[in-house]
């Protein structure tokens, strides 16, 4: 695919010059460009959404030069194209947030191909028809998103109002006033009796009816359409030619669950903490906890501390095996001269709960604090590593942390630092092909020995002379 081709994917921009618009080189639907970027997103669904701007200013956002094939627009780009738009543009902002959303979304159920009464994004293509000046980043990555909403409250100095259409009919907007409205629209994961088209057009109503409104009012505008985490594209029936057929041998891909990292912050993030999976046993009886630590709203963070040279992050849950249960990691920075460098250890884990404390060493979580550390298991299970050991044996407490990652220095934003990994430098498999190569070079060498010691004769019998006597051969 060619570069301009993925530039055209990657970013769509219309301006309008007097009566008459000019579009960037390429005269497609916005949903065609969706569909050229699948290839750039499709290996990697999982970590990035789409992010649709427009506003009813022109000149806000001018095309993105530097796009290329596997483009993912980070936070520092995207700063860079809301920059000015909030600064230039309108101070009124609408953040439309779907619960789920991918470009596949868009190439299954949009009019790409010309449907435009098939389309489940009827509205959403009208009003970028429309937009003096429009913006389309088919792969933003997901973390630069989850902070977008903090980040428009910081430029705009107005905290997110949650609203709706019969909220939005009763605000009064000034257009030198900052606004930020924030939109609420589900996905098939809380209308799971709605088919995902029926879903994706009720939310496109909402964005038509919403902007409707604010043109009913003359009101200035920019919005935004994302979502808060990537969505995997599930088939319609209606959508596989001449019925099941084979499609029913064929299996669907079960994309892994990510969820953000859990996130202490005094002035600044200070802590990180994220596991694909954290589980806890008490006394025989299984809870896991990952749905209730990442990505909840509810966490208690109650007891987190920050220094220079300590830290600790506590993690409160109620009705946690009938009782309040505290979980905190404390972990301390320390100086080393001869490394020349400062190096952190988890000291310790504790868990508080009906008043008694259990305490787990964990001083194998270790590595240099400008990084963060990583393991695939994190666990009291003898079977997984056993890094959590606890100073009383036996206890009744078991905790299992699975791709578990923690910095608690030197973090920068939302995301970690290069990872220190748990994982030796020598794997079995690295000795195993250590030993086989050493075994088969001890072979080739003694073989060559052999052939490099043979020796020839270098006197030879002479039928005209008197006979040669040889009574040793070395």
């Amino acid at each position: 695919m060619e570069a301009e081709a993925m530039m055209a994917g990657a970013v769509a921009v219309r301006v309008r010059s007097g009566t008459q618009r000019a579009l960037v080189p390429w005269r497609m639907p916005w949903p065609l460009l969706l569909l050229a970027a699948v290839a750039v997103a499709a290996a990697a669904s999982e970590q990035q959404v789409p992010l649709v701007l427009w506003s009813s200013d022109r000149d806000l956002w001018a095309p993105a030069a530097d796009t290329h094939e596997g483009h993912i627009t980070s936070d520092m780009q995207l700063s860079s194209y809301l920059d000015p738009a909030l600064e230039m543009g309108p101070r009124n902002v609408l953040l439309f947030l779907q619960d789920k959303l991918s470009v596949e979304d868009f190439t299954a159920y949009g009019g790409v191909f010309g449907n435009k009464q098939d389309s489940a994004f009827s509205n959403l293509e009208n009003a970028l028809d429309l937009a003096p000046s429009s913006l389309v980043l088919p792969a933003v990555d997901w973390y630069a998103v989850s902070t977008l909403t903090t980040y428009l409250q910081e430029k705009l100095g107005a905290s997110p109002l949650h609203v709706d259409l019969a909220t939005l009919r009763e605000l009064k907007l000034n257009a030198s006033l900052p606004a930020l409205l924030l939109i609420r629209l589900p996905y098939t994961a809380s209308s799971g009796l709605m088919a995902p088209r029926e879903v994706l057009k009720g939310n496109d109503e909402v964005i038509g009816q919403v902007l409707s409104t604010l043109k009913s009012e003359d009101i200035s505008y920019t919005a935004a359409f994302t979502a808060v985490r990537p969505s995997r594209v599930t088939r319609d029936v209606a959508m596989v030619a001449g019925g099941l057929g084979r499609q029913l041998l064929q299996k669907q891909a079960v994309s892994p669950v990510i969820h953000p990292p859990v996130s202490y912050n005094d002035t600044a993030p200070r802590i990180l903490f994220w596991a694909q999976n954290f589980s806890v046993e008490y006394g025989g009886h299984h809870q896991d906890l990952t749905h209730r630590t990442f990505g909840s709203q509810e966490l208690n963070l109650t007891g987190s501390f920050w220094t220079n040279s300590l830290a600790g992050l506590s993690l409160t849950y109620n009705g946690l095996f009938d009782a309040t249960v505290t979980f905190k990691f404390i972990l301390a920075n320390r100086s080393y001269p001869v490394s020349a460098r400062d190096w952190f250890t988890m000291e310790r884990l504790e868990i508080h709960s009906n008043g008694s404390i259990t305490t787990f060493n964990a001083s194998q979580v270790t590595g240099p604090s400008i990084y963060s550390f990583r393991c695939e298991y994190v666990s009291s299970n003898n079977r997984m590593g056993n890094l959590l050991v606890p100073r009383t044996e036996p206890s009744l407490w078991h905790i299992t942390l699975k791709d578990f990652q923690i910095q608690a220095f030197n973090v920068t934003g939302e995301q970690f630092s290069y990872a220190s990994d748990c994982a030796g430098f020598f794997s079995p498999g690295i000795w195993m092909g250590l030993l086989t190569t050493l075994f088969m070079l001890f072979i080739f060498t003694y073989g060559l020995h052999m052939i490099l010691s043979l020796k020839t004769m270098d006197r030879f019998d002479d039928h005209k002379g008197p006979t040669i006597s040889l009574t040793q051969i070395v």
